[in-house]
């Protein structure tokens, strides 16, 4: 659940953002329009990225995603789930949207990263951060929402969560790169993964762009 960037370097937190969309151009041609956002970012997601900056941590979700996670959560009740804590970021947009009743845990295998992410939700008893692999959360469920990494394709697949997930539940996984054929390919090769959700009975699955060059997949539990 990640954007990746070179080692050691850290996008810039824009003063405002670009999700993109489809506008009809000269002669019906398809182009690229922007799509507006606000300027500032949460405070709680703001602190997640000086967390990741001082820790040196380039891979975390993007912004677009973050918003999207964000509404989600608010739609949501009991217990989210996150798999893949990293510095924190995606726990902070889902920080950022969550009613009263609802709570986030999250499990991160790296101890240090796990401790970094922590610190943000010192103070937070509505935030759990475990330094521990995501499958200590499998007896803790079932969670209304799951946000994923989908480039751990044997631990994100839908027969790994299916049973962790409430009926009705939302099961969040970005980092996918838009591709209009079918099968799904990606890097030359079927995309597995995201066939694998968009075929599965359990789920009512859509993948959605977030930006030009990036979509999510968003499955809701039957």
């Amino acid at each position: 659940m990640k954007t990746s960037g070179a080692p050691g370097v850290f996008p810039t937190i824009p003063r405002s953002e670009t999700m993109s969309h489809r506008t009809e151009g000269p002669a019906g041609s398809d182009t690229l329009g922007p799509m507006s956002a606000p300027p500032d970012l949460p405070d709680i997601v703001r602190r997640a990225f000086d967390v990741s900056r001082r820790a040196g941590f380039v891979s975390f979700c993007r912004n677009e995603t973050g918003r999207l996670l964000a509404t989600l959560a608010a739609t949501r009740s009991g217990r989210l789930a996150e798999f893949g804590t990293g510095c924190g970021v995606g726990t902070a947009w889902l920080r950022s949207g969550i009613r009263d009743d609802t709570r986030i845990l999250t499990a991160e295998l790296d101890a240090r990263l796990a401790g970094a992410a922590a610190k943000i939700f010192d103070d937070d008893d509505r935030v759990e951060v475990l330094a521990a692999d995501w499958s200590t959360l499998l007896d803790k469920g079932p969670f209304s929402l799951l946000f994923l990494d989908s480039r751990e394709p044997k631990e994100a697949g839908p027969d790994a969560i299916a049973e962790i997930v409430e009926p009705g539940g939302v099961v969040v996984l970005d980092d996918f790169t838009p591709c209009s054929s079918w099968p799904p390919v990606f890097e030359g090769r079927v995309d597995v993964l995201r066939e694998s959700w968009l075929t599965d009975d359990r789920f009512t699955t859509a993948e959605i762009m977030v930006a030009a060059d990036a979509s999510v997949l968003i499955a809701t539990k039957r």
